[in-house]
């Protein structure tokens, strides 16, 4: 038997939650906005997931990123995340997954300043440091950092646009993590795919969004109007599922 690989679904809707619980999700992170690659998610949405996925014993990880755009904060922008994260808490989450940069390295003065403030809040409080790491210009040095400032986690598609074109990057993190911190891959990590990323990388988590195009195309007048970026996609349990089985398959052979 191989080790089981753990398995994360980012959502940014109720809908979206509970097909990825019915499909096998393992760890939810919560987000709203997941088109612009993730934001902050309303109180409602939070306290509405939680309530939810705890239900079945599974733990939500909220986004904390108080605006779209690149991961260079202003102090403004850091009191904004510090509340988001804390209201979030407050509202039983089991984690927050964070990430800031400053000229291609990690911020490390705003993340140490974040994460002692969430810690204040809950002592164990998990933490992923988000895909802000793939804009660093050494993500092995960025490694140690983040276990020095108490992250458990690190969510990575090597610097690449897919994990599938960052495997070595991918592999060499979770060398150097040496068992310290997690390294889990995600971006266009699907059901056809997982096995060979979990074989490459030797990880023990993956994150999927599992999303598939949700039908028609917007209405042309939602989409000149700005109320759209383009045709909405939707987590398929379906495709949930076949991930889980994949990684299930693969770790009983």
């Amino acid at each position: 038997m191989k080790p089981h690989v753990l398995l994360e679904v980012c959502v940014d809707t109720i809908d979206d939650l509970v097909a990825a619980l019915d499909g096998g999700a393992e760890r939810i992170e919560l987000c709203s906005a997941l088109s612009v690659g993730g934001l902050t998610p309303s109180a409602g949405l939070a306290s509405r997931a939680v309530e939810l996925a705890q239900a079945q014993s599974v733990p939500v990880r909220a986004m904390v990123r108080p605006r779209d755009g690149d991961f260079a904060y202003s102090a403004v922008d850091l009191e904004t995340a510090e509340a988001e994260g804390i209201a979030l808490l407050k509202l039983g989450v089991d984690g927050l997954v964070f990430g800031a940069t400053r000229a291609a390295f990690l911020d490390r003065d705003a993340l140490g300043r974040w994460c002692d403030a969430m810690r204040r809040v809950r002592p164990d409080v998990g933490l992923t440091l988000h895909r802000a790491i793939d804009l660093v210009a050494d993500q092995l040095g960025a490694v140690d950092l983040a276990v020095e400032l108490g992250f458990d986690c690190i969510l990575s598609s090597g610097g690449a646009e897919r994990a599938v074109e960052g495997l070595p990057i991918l592999d060499a993190m979770r060398e150097r993590a040496g068992g310290r911190i997690a390294i889990m891959p995600g971006s266009g990590v699907r059901s056809a795919n997982v096995v060979s990323i979990v074989e490459a990388t030797g990880v023990g988590a993956v994150h999927a969004s599992a999303a598939v195009g949700a039908g028609a195309a917007p209405d042309p007048r939602v989409l000149e109007l700005g109320f759209a970026v383009g045709p909405r996609r939707r987590t398929c349990a379906r495709e949930v599922h076949a991930l889980r089985t994949a990684l299930d398959t693969w770790e009983s052979a």
